[in-house]
């Protein structure tokens, strides 16, 4: 029987392992010790850590796989590079990866290339950070160049706040330097793609529904994307340029984008599929198992069939449910009864479980996906299927 390793083992991962089970391959899960389902789930397993490329080598040779794959986080995305290429794996390569997983490498890689992107300035001391201050106009963002998510990052409005916060981050961060980069004020989307073989298989720009924190953090996607008649071809062309930028081929693609005054920004460009699920919308739009694709790439089975057809849903839908207060979960009500619209309504948290109100995606209670004839007929539904869920704390 052939092989996948699955970096991470955590939730998000659940559906990596049951697409390459049902495809009769075995999967290897590989995360540090802990009650990770993915662990219940796997033929075998290793307790590594997913970050540490020579050690995830020497697992994957132990094992002896033949494809390794990871989803919906940014931690195992050097290894996988690193992995692939000392095994001819097909995959990301070793330097690509490595670019993937350092905002700053990827930045000035995007420069070189002609990317569309933030001005950026990297620091690694008080006195750059000082210099910088004075060079870009407020307001900036404080970005560790290692972590995914909202961690380690920071909007600064003044040079106080640049200053408080970069202790912050350099708490946050493994790196020894940081960035400071331009706010640029405008429209966040994104964009979920695929390429193989140096062809882009799909791209799918998406709009984003962000929780109004300090940092807008992702808690919902939907497609089509609302400009795709007028910015679609844009968006695409940046992606492929960010994609030639950092030499990246036979992954899936998520890309961070911003949209202002017409233009179309680079955030961030990583070689995994990307999480709130954005994985079910696109397998949702295409009529596919989505992970069933990221599997068959890995494996180096045929992908390409799976988009060789036409969307066959107009309009697709996600949301995390959130809490916006603290507490000890004691139910979780939900009035909802099944419709074919209501593609999935689940909740990852139990009874007694501690609930925190919502900074990032590790306070999530559960989602929802939605289908429909359009989007404004989705957001609809939406407010609808919100109204009857409620959230009961121990007193």
């Amino acid at each position: 029987m052939k092989k996948l390793m699955i970096l991470g083992a955590s939730y998000s991962q659940l559906p990596l392992y049951k697409a390459a089970a049902d495809l009769g391959i075995g999967t290897v899960a590989v995360s540090t010790p802990g009650d990770w389902p993915g662990f219940q789930l796997a033929d075998e397993c290793s307790y590594t850590d997913i970050s540490d490329p020579e050690a995830v080598l020497e697992a994957a040779q132990k094992h002896k796989i033949n494809g390794i794959a990871t989803c919906c986080l940014d931690a195992g995305i050097r290894s996988v590079g690193y992995v692939c290429e000392h095994m001819g794996l097909k995959g990301l390569s070793a330097e690509a990866g490595k670019l993937c997983s350092d905002k700053y490498l990827m930045k000035e890689a995007f420069v070189r290339n002609g990317v569309n992107c933030a001005r950026h300035i990297c620091i690694r001391n008080r006195e750059e950070l000082e210099t910088a201050v004075g060079t870009l106009k407020f307001p900036v963002i404080l970005k560790a160049v290692d972590l995914m998510g909202s961690r380690g990052i920071f909007r600064c409005n003044t040079k106080e706040e640049v200053y408080s916060h970069y202790a912050d981050t350099m708490t946050a961060t493994g790196k020894d330097y940081c960035l400071l980069e331009e706010f640029i004020e405008g429209e966040m989307l994104g964009c979920e793609a695929m390429i193989c073989d140096g062809e882009l298989l799909y791209c799918l720009p998406n709009n984003i529904e962000n929780y109004p924190g300090f940092v807008p953090t992702p808690i919902g996607h939907s497609v089509p994307y609302r400009k795709q008649k007028t910015l679609g071809g844009e968006v695409r062309r940046q992606v492929i340029l960010a994609l030639n930028a950092l030499g990246m081929d036979n992954c899936p693609v998520n890309c961070d984008l911003m949209e202002k005054d017409g233009k179309i920004y680079v955030i961030e460009i990583t070689g995994r599929a990307g999480g709130n699920c954005l994985p079910e919308i696109a397998g949702l739009y295409y009529g596919i198992n989505y992970y069933e694709a990221i599997v068959r790439l890995a494996m180096d089975m045929d992908v390409k069939n799976l988009f060789a057809g036409e969307s066959l849903r107009p309009a697709v839908l996600s949301h995390i449910l959130t809490s916006d207060k603290d507490g000890i979960l004691k139910q979780i009500h939900n009035e909802n009864n099944p419709q074919p619209d209501l593609t999935d309504l689940s909740f990852n948290v139990s009874p007694g479980d501690e609930i925190r109100h919502y900074e990032n995606g590790r306070d999530r209670l559960g989602q929802v996906i939605l289908t429909g004839k359009n989007l404004q007929g989705c957001e609809n539904r939406l407010v609808e299927v919100l109204s009857k869920i409620s959230i009961e704390f121990i007193a």
